[in-house]
C-alpha cells in the first residue's frame, strides 16, 4: 500500500483523534487552565506511545511540562529531534467565532478549532507520519526524538533551562519543526532565519508636576515635546537607524539570498493596496520582502502622556512615555543594541528634561545555511508532496526558543511549516486547511526516509 492510499484509508479516524486533543482547552497563559494543560500533556504522551514511540516521559519545569519520547534503532543513521508545543492561546473575543473554539469543526475543507494550526495540527501530523512508517515498514529508517513543550505560547519560559539541563538527552543532527507557513497555498517555503529581538520602555521627565500652559508655556520644557524630538532622533531621512553601533553584527545581503527573496514574486502594489497605503516605507535601497526578513528594524509600539480626555486641558506635562522594539538578524547583540540606543537616547536628550530606560526583552536571531544537507532534503520532499520544490526564505518575526535550540544542540532547525497566514492563528476562528494536513503527512514522511539516506 502506498502512503497516500495509507493516510486516505484513516483520514476520518486520524481527524477524529485530533479532534479529541483540540477540545482539551489547554491555554497556557491563564491559571485556571492549568488542569487542561496536564490532560493535554498526558493525551500527547498517550499518542505517542499508541503511535510505537519508546521512553516516553512528562517531563516536569518550574512552569507546564514537556513531553519527550523517542524511537533509536537506526545505528549510524541520523537523529532528529521533532520539537512542537500542545499549549494554545487565549480565545478571546468569544463572540467573534462562528463555532466554540474549543468544539472542533470542519467547513470548507477546514478543521476549525483553538490549535488547529498552532500548533497542535501540525505536531500531530509528525507523531502519525511516524505511526505510518512504523505501520508500513516495521522501522524508521532515522532516529527520532520528540521534545513538546506546553509553554510556547507564553515565551517558553522554562524551556532553555530545560534544554540545558537535558541536552544530552535530546542531542540530535537536526532539529525538525513545524510551527511556520508556507508563502501561500500550494507555494512550500522553508524559513532559514528568524530575526532576533529586543525591547525597552522609556521615561522622559520634566518639572515635578503639570504645568498650566498660560502661565508656564514657551518657558520651560515639555516632556512631551521632548520625546518626540527624542524618538525622531532614532531614524534618519533614508529610514535607517541613527544609533551609532546599532548595524553591528548586520550582514550583507548575498546575491544568492537576494534571488531567493525574488523568486517569491511578492507583489508589493498588491500588499500596499491592501492595507489601504498610498506608499510603504522603509530602510532604501531593499525590497519589501527584504526589509522584514533580513535587515533589522527599530519600531516605536506607544508613546504617550499627558492629557487624553475628551476636550481640552492647557497643560504641559512633566512625563511622557515610549515603548520600543527591535527586530534583529545576523549577529546582532541585543544586549549591544540594546546599550546602544540607551547611550543614544541619554546623549540627544533636550536640555532641562531627564530620560530613563528600561531594557526588557533580549533574543538572538537565528540564521540556517540553506545549503545544509537537512534543509535540502527537506525542499526536496516539499517538491515530491506538492509538486514544487520549497523555496528558502527569511521570517520576520522571532521564534527565541529556536535560536536556543539551534545554539545549544549545536544542531540546524529545519522548518518545516503546513500553515497558510491566513488561518487566524491567535485570531477568532482559528483553522486549519486539510489540503496541507493530507499533502503535509506524506511530506514529512518523505523527509523522514530520505534523511535514512545521509
Amino acid at each position: 500500500m502506498s502512503y497516500a492510499e495509507y493516510f486516505a484509508s484513516r483520514r476520518d479516524e486520524q481527524l477524529n483523534e485530533l479532534n479529541e486533543w483540540l477540545k482539551i482547552p489547554s491555554i497556557s497563559a491563564l491559571s485556571e487552565h492549568k488542569k487542561d494543560i496536564l490532560t493535554a500533556a498526558q493525551w500527547l504522551a498517550d499518542t505517542l506511545n499508541k503511535a510505537g514511540l519508546e521512553h516516553i516521559e512528562i517531563h516536569p519545569t518550574g512552569g507546564h511540562p514537556v513531553v519527550y519520547a523517542d524511537y533509536l534503532h537506526a545505528p549510524g543513521k541520523p537523529t532528529l529531534l521533532i520539537y512542537g508545543h500542545y499549549d494554545v492561546q487565549p480565545v478571546d473575543p468569544l463572540n467573534l467565532w462562528t463555532t466554540p473554539p474549543f468544539e472542533p469543526n470542519i467547513r470548507d475543507g477546514k478543521l476549525y478549532a483553538r490549535g488547529a494550526t498552532d500548533d497542535k495540527g501540525q505536531v500531530f501530523m509528525h507523531i502519525k507520519a511516524i505511526e505510518a512508517i512504523l505501520s508500513q515498514e516495521g522501522s524508521l529508517p532515522v532516529n527520532v526524538k520528540v521534545c513538546i513543550e506546553g509553554e510556547e505560547e507564553i515565551g517558553s519560559v522554562h524551556l532553555t533551562s530545560f534544554l540545558e539541563k537535558h541536552k544530552d538527552m535530546l542531542a540530535a543532527d537536526a532539529v525538525l519543526v513545524s510551527d511556520t507557513s508556507l508563502l501561500e497555498r500550494g507555494r512550500p517555503a522553508i524559513c532559514t532565519g528568524l530575526r532576533g529581538l529586543c525591547s525597552l520602555e522609556v521615561d522622559v521627565m520634566t518639572a515635578s508636576t503639570d504645568l498650566h500652559s498660560g502661565t508656564y508655556g514657551g518657558a520651560v520644557p515639555n516632556a512631551l515635546h521632548a520625546l518626540v524630538s527624542l524618538l525622531a532622533s532614532l531614524h534618519d531621512d533614508k529610514g535607517r537607524v541613527a544609533v551609532d553601533g546599532f548595524y553591528e553584527g548586520v550582514p550583507e545581503l548575498s546575491p544568492l539570498m537576494r534571488e531567493e527573496f525574488a523568486k517569491q514574486g511578492l507583489d508589493e502594489d498588491k500588499i500596499r493596496e491592501g492595507l489601504g497605503l498610498s506608499t510603504l516605507y522603509g530602510e532604501e535601497g531593499y525590497t519589501f520582502v527584504e526589509r522584514v526578513g533580513a535587515r533589522p528594524t527599530l519600531e516605536l509600539n506607544g508613546v504617550y502622556g499627558g492629557f487624553q480626555g475628551e476636550g481640552t486641558k492647557t497643560v504641559i506635562p512633566k512625563v511622557a512615555h515610549a515603548k520600543i522594539t527591535c527586530r534583529l538578524v545576523g549577529d546582532q547583540n541585543p544586549q549591544h543594541v540594546l546599550d546602544a540606543i540607551e547611550a543614544h537616547l541619554k546623549s540627544h536628550i533636550q536640555p532641562g528634561a531627564k530620560v530613563e530606560v528600561r531594557q526588557m526583552e533580549k533574543a538572538f536571531a537565528l540564521d540556517i545555511d540553506p545549503s545544509n544537507r537537512f534543509l535540502q532534503l527537506a525542499a526536496d520532499a516539499y517538491g515530491k508532496a506538492y509538486g514544487t520544490r520549497a523555496l528558502f526564505t527569511k521570517d520576520g518575526g522571532s521564534i527565541p526558543i529556536m535560536e536556543s535550540f539551534s545554539r545549544i544542540l549545536k544542531a540546524p532547525v529545519v522548518l518545516m511549516g503546513f500553515g497558510l497566514d491566513d488561518e487566524n492563528l491567535h485570531a477568532p476562528d482559528e483553522h486549519f486547511n486539510l489540503e496541507n494536513f493530507d499533502k503535509g503527512l506524506l511530506t514529512i514522511v518523505e523527509f523522514l526516509k530520505s534523511a535514512g539516506t545521509i
